[in-house]
């Protein structure tokens, strides 16, 4: 099929395709106004009803499905969480997985017609566990990357809040691609140049802007890790064991041998989530990015084969 392409946001996609030796699917920007005024965005890949959804971690956006999706060749939806890529920003700022959840469950209502396999990457996955807890209609089977409830990620934060310590907006995306590249974010200039493109927007007055709300709030963001209190749990509050241990649906959690969970971590995952598995890849937390292929082959050994890619 051909790609549905503007000059913009699907710009990248034929190239990325043919990287890979596949072919590139027609791809679509989805919108749903929701009942408070906000709105929840999403990608639909293919032509096929996707029994694929996919949700991404703090900071990032739909997009960085792309590559794992052209490589998993099956229809697909890519959501962008609220307060990211074009989903709006919420004036509260809980961006906690159970706030979360409601908005994505409100896209699968508008947007598939049966249970997904939900594939979450780090505040995506304790999303999927809010949403497979509360919507068990909704998911058919949980594949959780590189996280756990609770865990310390104070190693990634510490790198990220030096990356949005200075100002929130740039004259142009090329200053961003720099600071990016001189901390160690992204690979080769043209992945960074093309991450950067899609998770940033112009404003009326030229100067460039994160799309996330997260850059804009890093002081409180980065401290997630911290515990937080049950009413108002940070973004990797322990309540995420409450939600797992609330999920009917099979568990998978997929480790980053150089992401945030450690064997150790992994090994308490399994004690606290019975009859869970575990597997592990080489890749670092963003497995989404730096392993896309590995990891559409484990979305494609669970999800059942669909047409309409």
């Amino acid at each position: 099929m051909p790609v549905a392409i503007d000059t913009s946001e699907f710009t990248y996609l034929p190239s990325q395709a043919e990287s890979l030796g596949v072919a590139a699917p027609s791809v679509e920007r989805l919108d749903l106004p929701l009942a408070d005024g906000r709105s929840v965005s999403a990608l639909r890949f293919g032509t096929g009803a996707p029994r694929v959804t996919l949700l991404h971690g703090a900071g990032l956006n739909a997009h960085t499905w792309d590559t794992t999706v052209l490589a998993l060749q099956q229809p697909a939806l890519a959501i962008d969480l609220a307060g990211h890529g074009d989903s709006s920003w919420r004036d509260d700022l809980d961006y906690s997985p159970r706030t979360l959840a409601v908005d994505v469950a409100a896209a699968l209502d508008a947007w598939t017609d049966g249970p997904q396999l939900i594939v979450g990457q780090s505040l995506g996955g304790l999303t999927g566990a809010a949403l497979a807890r509360t919507r068990p209609d909704l998911v058919h089977e949980l594949l959780i990357i590189d996280i756990t409830p609770g865990i310390d990620v104070s190693a990634g934060p510490a790198a990220l809040r030096e990356f949005y310590a200075g100002p929130t907006d740039f004259a142009t995306r090329d200053e961003l691609v720099d600071r990016a590249m001189a901390l160690g974010f992204g690979g080769s200039r043209a992945d960074t140049e093309r991450g950067v493109f899609l998770n940033t927007r112009v404003r009326p007055d030229g100067r460039v802007e994160w799309k996330h709300h997260f850059a804009h709030l890093a002081a409180r963001t980065l401290a997630a890790h911290d515990p937080g209190a049950p009413a108002r749990p940070s973004l990797l509050h322990e309540t995420g064991w409450d939600d797992l241990a609330g999920v009917s649906a099979p568990i998978t959690l997929v480790r980053a041998a150089r992401g945030f969970v450690s064997p150790a971590d992994a090994d308490d995952f399994q004690r606290r989530v019975p009859g869970s598995r575990v597997l592990t890849v080489d890749a670092t937390h963003n497995v989404q990015e730096t392993a896309p292929s590995e990891l559409a082959a484990l979305i494609g050994a669970v999800s059942p084969a669909a047409s309409g890619m």
